[in-house]
């Protein structure tokens, strides 16, 4: 039996990178689909690749914004609506730092980035953990960063919303542990994304693979990593293959976190 078969997963920011690759994954692992993001026309896209990938797919999709509380308990109480309940909560939505050293943050972009990537973690566990907390069970995965567990230069907006998730994360897990929710969170490292390849063009808008050969020779496996290996390791912890971990924050990084 596929490792999601019938579970009822969200995917927040499902229109690219992680998203994408984590709703792909999950399809063919059986499960049904709520896809969330700001993008409605890469939503449907994803829809479509999703279709391709498993005919038999079973997907909404939910154009929202996650850093209004709003939209996002609207998301939540359509997948209610649509399947009955929530299984599994990919809570991925991000977006990139502005890079700049913390003397010149912008203090706006600053709120904008804590905005989507803290408080629309938060929000989305808000709600979705209501309705697993009356479910009796659930699993999830929140997107931190490898710049969740340590420091990076000029990216503070970043850094700090990622450390924020991993904190989250970990006050959640012990709240909800009793109830057979488990909450976990990921951080991984130079993955190939849409977000880090833009990130990468910031340090060299010239060449920004000339930039990425940084990372690679600093990385014990001399490569970045691929959505996909991000996919796998999100699908093991939304399963019940994962039912004992809990609270852990699981570096993705080819071991480049281990040096620090």
């Amino acid at each position: 039996m596929p490792m999601l078969e019938q579970q009822i997963i969200i995917v927040t920011g499902a229109a690219s990178g992680l998203g994408r690759a984590a709703a792909i994954r999950c399809a063919t692992d059986g499960a049904r689909l709520s896809l969330v993001d700001v993008n409605r026309a890469g939503l449907d896209d994803v829809k479509a690749e999703v279709i391709a990938s498993c005919a038999k797919a079973d997907v909404l999709t939910v154009e929202a914004d996650v850093s209004s509380e709003d939209q996002v308990r609207a998301y939540v109480e359509q997948t209610v609506a649509r399947f009955g309940g929530v299984d599994g909560f990919f809570n991925n939505a991000g977006i990139e730092d502005r890079q700049a050293t913390t003397q010149d943050v912008d203090g706006a972009f600053f709120d904008r980035i804590m905005a989507v990537n803290a408080r629309g973690v938060l929000f989305g566990m808000k709600h979705v953990l209501k309705v697993m907390a009356t479910q009796g069970h659930g699993r999830i995965v929140n997107t931190a960063s490898a710049l969740g567990i340590r420091g990076a230069g000029r990216q503070a907006g970043y850094t700090a919303s990622k450390h924020a998730i991993v904190g989250l994360t970990r006050n959640a897990a012990l709240e909800y542990g009793a109830l057979g929710i488990g909450i976990n969170a990921i951080a991984p490292g130079a993955i190939l994304t849409p977000l880090v390849e833009s990130s990468l063009r910031q340090v060299d808008p010239h060449d920004w693979q000339a930039a990425a050969s940084t990372f690679v020779a600093h990385n014990p496996m001399r490569r970045l990593g691929t959505p996909d290996e991000v996919a796998s390791v999100v699908a093991f912890l939304l399963s019940a293959d994962a039912a004992f971990v809990n609270g852990a924050v699981i570096p993705i990084d080819g071991g480049q976190s281990a040096q620090y």
